[in-house]
């Protein structure tokens, strides 16, 4: 399944809406494109809403990390939002979520960007002891 890639915005923030597979090939290049776009359009905060992804392999998480580092070092955000439950595992496997913010709910990743509003990351550190006793 190709990716998909719509955009739209709230609250002043743009949300990626991806939807198929981030995996090495056109899908990677098509974000890779839409990300760099997005970035020299100006835009510098944004949520990768991933509800529709079923699968990411090693070079959709390496496009995944040249997006957070481009944003980081001009300054900007990228925050990850309705992660699958194998994308989760893969984020802890690989220990990135001590550098994505997660959430699973979309109101609270746009509140994220604005400092007095009050937010609930998801909680990695339950995830994880859900996984132990399964």
């Amino acid at each position: 399944m190709s990716l998909e890639i719509k955009e739209r915005e709230r609250e002043g923030i743009l949300i990626l809406d991806l939807n198929g597979r981030l995996t090495v090939g056109d899908e990677c290049a098509k974000f890779r494109d839409r990300v760099h776009k997005v970035i020299d359009s100006g835009r510098r905060n944004f949520i990768l809403n991933m509800g529709e992804v079923d699968y990411v392999d090693s070079t959709g998480l390496g496009a995944m990390v040249m997006c957070y580092t481009t944003l980081n070092r001009d300054g900007g955000k990228v925050k990850l939002l309705n992660l699958t439950r194998r994308s989760i595992e893969l984020l802890v496997m690989t220990k990135l979520t001590t550098i994505f913010e997660v959430f699973n709910d979309e109101q609270n990743a746009i509140n994220s960007f604005f400092p007095d509003r009050e937010i609930k990351r998801f909680d990695i550190l339950n995830f994880v002891q859900q996984m132990k006793e399964e």
